[in-house]
């Protein structure tokens, strides 16, 4: 059952990923400087293995993020929103920021993609 509830955990936060950086999507190709092919998409975006990878990447966060609640006592809807919400506002997006400040990257990146990071931990 707990590995159903991280595959199930894992679905929520690709769906929220997939209506964040849709509705997003403008903004994040400017800010993120990734060269568009003729119709506006990313190049490459398209490719089944890259939705796979970021499936699966996913469930590894969310695997652990699990695994560190169920240490931490972290038993309630409650209690794993505001966990989740610290995972991502004060662990992934500080680091995607660190990425970004080194490789000279717009503020926005981080705060479209600390933004999507943080609310895919609460969901999660």
């Amino acid at each position: 059952m707990e590995f159903l509830s991280v595959i199930v955990a894992t679905a929520v936060s690709f769906g929220i990923g997939a209506g964040y950086y849709g509705a997003l999507a403008k903004p994040w190709i400017a800010a993120s400087g990734v060269e568009c092919d003729a119709d506006g998409q990313p190049k490459g975006s398209q490719n089944p293995m890259t939705y796979a990878l970021a499936f699966v990447l996913q469930l590894i966060v969310v695997g652990m993020m699990r695994h560190v609640f169920t240490l931490s006592g972290i038993d309630t809807l409650g209690a794993g929103l505001v966990s989740g919400l610290g995972i991502g506002l004060f662990f992934i997006t500080p680091w995607i920021a660190l990425n970004n400040l080194y490789g000279g990257r717009p503020v926005m990146l981080t705060v479209i993609d600390g933004g999507y990071a943080t609310l895919a931990c609460a969901a999660a």
